[in-house]
């Protein structure tokens, strides 16, 4: 299933920006290195790139997150990792304001 979803902060910067809208594919398996949007412990959802898989606390699997833009916004080194059921969707394309896709989605 297919969906959208709207950049809010700066965290992913330059990859991307506030008010950037992206096309997202749900239950899409994450590979390392991609954009993902995925729901935190405390309920916030965030576009987030899957950077490695790593065990939670409870031995389940779950993905490493990291902002492309350390200095803003939260991720897993103030979170720990997300488990695989909460990795919601994988970010498929950039369609606004100028579309881009895969690779130029990920990081330089």
């Amino acid at each position: 299933m297919l969906g959208l979803a709207v950049v809010r902060g700066r965290s992913m910067e330059p990859t991307l920006e506030e008010g950037d809208r992206l096309l997202v594919r749900y239950d899409a398996v994450p590979a390392a290195g991609g954009l993902v949007l995925a729901r935190f412990a405390d309920g916030t959802l965030a576009v987030k790139r899957a950077v490695e898989r790593r065990a939670l606390r409870t031995g389940e699997p779950g993905w490493w997150l990291l902002s492309d833009n350390p200095g803003e916004g939260v991720d897993s080194r103030h979170r720990g990792p997300v488990g695989e059921g909460d990795v919601r969707a994988v970010v498929l394309a950039r369609v606004w304001p100028s579309p881009r896709l895969g690779r130029h989605l990920t990081r330089p």
